[in-house]
């Protein structure tokens, strides 16, 4: 089975790398330069770098996914993320279903972010202009994540203001969806004789299998 049969593991990581700004080397900014949605992306990637650079998080990979979880949960819109990555499929969902499908979807990012972060290094992020985000429900943050030797990297962020709190619930790398690149893998599953149930009973043992170690580089995410 593969989650994501048009990335490999390595292009994966750098897409998730990049969507949550898993960045040691973040390009610094005045808090008073950035809009409220520009300084949740960048604190909570000031608080992992913080934390998970520290070489116990590095030698312990269970306790480095949990920081990850607590660090990223007020960040992320889960349950907006798990409707549309499930699309059509989450009107047919039980309750039940749908209760474990985002458990197990949350799972499969936090350990992939936790990995991505032991992965890459020496990226910078500039913030560009924001669309939207004055008065509206919806924002883009927009950036390119910059690395020595290499073409800036467009990185634009999909965020909801959720009662008063700026969240992500999609990113896009040089105009590809993360959310969609899910949405299709899942759906193509599905289609193929599948169904949710079997999605979330994939998802789960391929999330305990792998909870006690990082991915394994050159392996094809969720094969």
């Amino acid at each position: 089975m593969k989650f994501l049969p048009m990335l490999g593991l390595r292009h994966h990581v750098l897409w998730v790398t990049l969507g949550i700004s898993l960045f040691p080397g973040l390009l610094r900014a005045e808090d008073g330069a950035l809009t409220p949605a520009q300084k949740v992306i960048q604190q909570t990637a000031v608080q992992l770098q913080k934390n998970l650079q520290r070489p116990e998080m590095k030698k312990d990979f269970a306790r480095a996914t949990a920081l990850v979880d607590s660090i990223i949960e007020p960040v992320i819109d889960f349950d907006r993320v798990s409707v549309l990555v499930l699309g059509k499929y989450w009107k047919t969902a039980t309750p039940e279903q749908k209760n474990r499908f985002k458990t197990e979807f949350r799972r499969l990012l936090v350990r992939t972010y936790t990995t991505a972060f032991t992965e890459y290094a020496d990226w910078n992020i500039r913030y560009l202009p924001s669309q939207g985000e004055a008065g509206a429900d919806k924002t883009m943050v927009r950036t390119e994540i910059l690395q020595s030797g290499a073409q800036p990297v467009a990185v634009n962020y999909r965020m909801v203001n959720a009662k008063g709190t700026w969240k992500v619930y999609d990113v896009l790398i040089e105009g590809i969806s993360l959310l969609q690149n899910y949405r299709t893998s899942f759906t193509n599953q599905i289609a193929e004789g599948g169904s949710v149930e079997q999605l979330i009973k994939d998802l789960t043992v391929r999330n305990d299998t792998a909870h006690k170690e990082p991915l394994e580089s050159g392996s094809p995410q969720g094969s």
